[in-house]
């Protein structure tokens, strides 16, 4: 299923537009320049996932929209916030075809955006309509997420430093902060947002961080593998910067001596020459890597789906439909 097509099937675009016009009307303010930068990149577009599992986590429990909206804008701003901050963390120049926050605003402007994001975010996830005890809960998730966030970067930069190749259980420990934990927040925040008890706030929590686990395996696959064309990224991106992701270590691990000199000529080589790039990625085909990758996503997207099990419904088709989405991304 390409992406235009889970979209329509899925009413993504019906739930951007919701979530779209609430951060519409809670960043603004002056200076506008700040707010302009605040709402850059959220103005470019996106799928609005993280809001989509909100929603349709709420749903899966028989709560409302309507409950569940402040909720789902504060997540998207807290992604938001976490990308302004990466890409002056690796000096992006681009993102979603458009010149990052920092590129066209200046760093110190770049950082307060997303300090504005990051402090908007709990702002309106203080004024829910929910009893008091569910808006302190979804607080302290959100909370725990972005700590989370932030030691998944700091592993993330510390994998990239260190000389060693990190092992497989090394790089799900990172991702599962990095990346997982807000898909973990998403569905949990929309749990609560349904005023549901303990077991199905876990249920669903459960879902999200598999989900999450699940769809940065595939990315990483996609960052390796991918066609330029798909991606917008030159051949081996993620080779070429040394980006030490599930598909790279595998092939490491699988590699000859022979074979693993290959790849380790262009790994993290700036200028490695197109010819030596295509050799490497050759290599990593032939040792079989996509499927092995493949499988380690589909064992977290049964993780995933086994957590819905005592669900009915259109939400969970849905919810399940993103999974499958999610893990058979073509390349």
């Amino acid at each position: 299923m390409e992406i235009s097509q889970l979209m329509n099937a899925l009413h993504l675009k019906k739930n951007a537009k919701i979530v779209n016009r609430f951060l519409g009307a809670k960043i603004k303010g002056k200076p506008s320049q700040l707010y302009d930068a605040a709402s850059h990149l959220i103005e470019t577009g996106g799928k609005r996932l993280r809001p989509f599992m909100v929603f349709k986590s709420c749903r899966i429990l028989g709560g409302r929209y309507s409950d569940a909206i402040p909720a789902a804008g504060a997540v998207e701003m807290i992604h938001n916030f976490t990308l302004v901050h990466d890409d002056i963390m690796d000096n992006d120049d681009m993102r979603h075809g458009v010149p990052t926050t920092h590129k066209k605003f200046g760093i110190p402007m770049a950082i307060l955006a997303g300090d504005v994001l990051f402090s908007k975010a709990y702002q309106v996830l203080s004024k829910t309509n929910l009893p008091s005890k569910s808006t302190t809960e979804l607080v302290s998730r959100l909370a725990k997420a972005c700590v989370d966030v932030c030691e998944g970067q700091l592993l993330d930069i510390r994998l990239a430093e260190s000389k060693t190749i990190p092992t497989q259980s090394q790089y799900i420990v990172m991702i599962s902060k990095k990346t997982a934990a807000l898909f973990d927040a998403s569905c949990s925040i929309g749990a609560i947002c349904a005023k549901a008890n303990r077991k199905d706030i876990t249920n669903l929590s459960s879902f999200g961080k598999n989900l999450g686990i699940a769809f940065q395996i595939t990315d990483d696959l996609i960052g390796v593998l991918g066609d330029p064309k798909v991606t917008k990224k030159p051949v081996g991106n993620d080779l070429r910067e040394g980006k030490k992701s599930l598909p790279i270590l595998l092939a490491l691990k699988k590699a000859n001596r022979k074979d693993k000199k290959i790849i380790l000529r262009s790994f993290g080589n700036q200028k490695a020459k197109k010819k030596d790039i295509d050799q490497a990625l050759m290599v990593i085909r032939s040792l079989g890597i996509e499927k092995t990758v493949r499988d380690q996503a589909l064992k977290y997207a049964k993780k995933a789906k086994k957590s819905l099990n005592s669900y009915s419904g259109i939400a969970k088709k849905e919810l399940l439909s993103l999974l499958d989405f999610v893990v058979n991304r073509s390349l």
